[in-house]
């Protein structure tokens, strides 16, 4: 079986996360304002375009490392090496 290059599989992750944090993004600020939410939570006054990249960001790590995780999850065991005894 070949070996999948590493920047095919790092863009993998990367693309459909930022696809997705994108959509994600627009759903949560068309119900939530950011120059409300973020005051809200302690960080002081933050503009509106601040509010979307921290969210965006935020969006698209959570994705990343969801991807990230099922790549892990995808890989095979690696065998026994020792045999049990019955």
């Amino acid at each position: 079986m070949q070996e999948i290059p590493r920047i095919q599989r790092v863009v993998a992750v990367l693309w459909p996360s930022f696809i997705i944090a994108g959509v994600a993004t627009v759903l949560f600020f068309t119900a939530f304002d950011p120059a409300v939410i973020m005051p809200a939570m302690g960080y002081g006054e933050v503009s509106r375009l601040g509010g979307y990249t921290v969210g965006f960001f935020l969006f698209w790590a959570l994705t990343a490392g969801s991807s990230l995780l099922t790549c892990y999850f995808q890989r095979p065991c690696e065998p026994e090496t020792r045999q049990r005894s019955a």
